[in-house]
């Protein structure tokens, strides 16, 4: 099949706020530095639910959706000399070519080198590998993991553990390593913090295992959702509070409870509002607040500079600040270690067919992370 067009299932988003259709798609072969890939597992994220919704600027259809998978290459083009055909895998919708100005750089994980053409939904080449009744259909983030086969440029390709349960690692390609990174990379925790996540999602949890793992003394949830305050204690958190239950913004009620504010916050929510209250829930002088959550296109952020005069910093994070080919395997040996949880984040497991009913759980409230097995 190296060589052919493969035929398989995919889910296929045809247009903007409209259920995902499971479809017979044709995989082109992958061209010069890029892998075919057979996903065995994908997970339903945020982000896909928010291009779905139509909301997002970047957003083209139809598209093949999905950037949390795991799957054994199939193929590879040529050129390719760090992968081969059965080597298990992560895609990664951040890549690291290693040679741009950004992978020089220790301070990020932004590599550019595909960015443009990713944003539009396409290889490096500027075309697409998918068809499907003749039409031509968008990648996504450089991964489109709801599809049985998909093809991802070399850089954007972690190869990892063949031990691993590809239907627990998949969730490394983005939430879990977002919130986790964002703890030990980003704000860079240390032993005896006091820390406020606000949003106890996926993402949230991660980052309330971040802090533990740094060493934090003392982890605050914050959610409007108290039926998400058991599962945060078992991720770390020492309490939790629902904004709901107080009269005065819940800042105010973080500086009471901590003698001044946090030593280190984090927001999961992707609310602006709620990025204003994280960085005032941080203590004058030396608080760090930082952003994870990703806020809905021409969303702008608000605070009184005297916050910041005043010692306050406000950062934010991409995929945890991981260099992304590099980190993964590590961060699936530390699974593999139980350094991190991972298996703690899976609520549901569906089949294919039932991706739909994966958003819905989402939506919901009810799941962490829904796997889809393919």
């Amino acid at each position: 099949m190296a060589a052919q067009v493969i035929k398989c299932k995919a889910a296929v988003a045809w247009e903007a706020g409209k259920p995902l259709s499971i479809e017979e798609v044709e995989v082109a072969p992958p061209k010069a530095h890029e892998v075919r890939i057979k996903i065995i597992a994908t997970a339903v994220c945020h982000t896909d639910a928010y291009t779905l919704s139509g909301a997002d600027p970047e957003g083209s259809f139809p598209v093949i959706l999905g950037h949390e998978g795991a799957g054994i290459v199939e193929s590879v083009g040529e050129g390719v000399t760090k992968l081969k055909a059965g080597d298990t895998v992560v895609p990664l919708y951040i890549p690291q070519c290693g040679e741009c100005k950004f992978c020089l750089n220790p301070k990020t994980n932004l590599c550019q080198k595909i960015r443009v053409t990713q944003g539009k939904g396409l290889m490096p080449d500027g075309t697409s590998r998918f068809t499907c009744k003749g039409k031509t259909i968008l990648h996504y983030m450089g991964t489109s993991t709801f599809s049985e086969y998909t093809v991802v440029a070399d850089i954007s390709v972690a190869k990892i553990d063949p031990l691993a349960p590809l239907d627990k690692v998949c969730l490394l390609g983005c939430g879990i390593s977002t919130g986790y990174g964002a703890a030990v990379n980003t704000a860079k925790v240390e032993p005896g913090s006091i820390c406020a996540i606000f949003g106890l999602g996926g993402v949230g949890l991660a980052a309330i295992m971040g802090c533990k793992v740094a060493g934090a003394s003392r982890i605050i949830g914050v959610d409007i959702n108290k039926d998400k305050f058991a599962r945060a204690k078992e991720f770390g958190a020492s309490e939790c509070i629902n904004p709901q239950d107080f009269s005065k913004p819940i800042q105010e009620v973080l500086i009471e409870m901590t003698d001044g504010g946090v030593d280190y916050s984090f927001e999961c929510t992707g609310n602006v509002k709620v990025m204003r209250a994280a960085l005032e829930a941080c203590h004058k002088g030396w608080g760090v607040s930082v952003i994870v959550g990703v806020a809905a296109s021409g969303e702008e952020i608000a605070t009184r500079p005297f916050q910041l005069v005043t010692g306050r910093t406000w950062k934010g994070t991409a995929f945890g600040g991981w260099k992304s080919v590099e980190s993964v395997p590590k961060l699936v040996s530390e699974y593999m270690s139980k350094k991190i949880k991972v298996d703690e984040f899976v609520t549901h497991n569906l089949s294919f067919d039932q991706i739909n009913k994966a958003f819905e759980l989402m939506h919901s409230g009810k799941s962490i992370r829904t796997v889809v097995k393919l």
